[in-house]
């Protein structure tokens, strides 16, 4: 897997991991710009060829 990929996915998985933090604290805002920096994460992954997917933690 090259660097590139590597740094691709690990942005996926940071975006992730913020938003379930983000959900956790029960913070709208943060939220918010965690969920858009998880779509903008997985577009630029997908439009660099990477099957990814969007998926977000539960709400409830």
């Amino acid at each position: 897997m090259g660097t590139a990929v590597e740094a691709l996915l690990a942005r996926v998985r940071a975006a992730r991991s913020a938003l379930a933090a983000a959900l956790e604290a029960e913070d709208p805002y943060t939220v918010a710009v965690a969920r858009d920096e998880l779509d903008d994460a997985v577009r630029f992954a997908r439009r660099h060829g990477l099957d990814v997917e969007a998926t977000e933690p539960d709400e409830g």
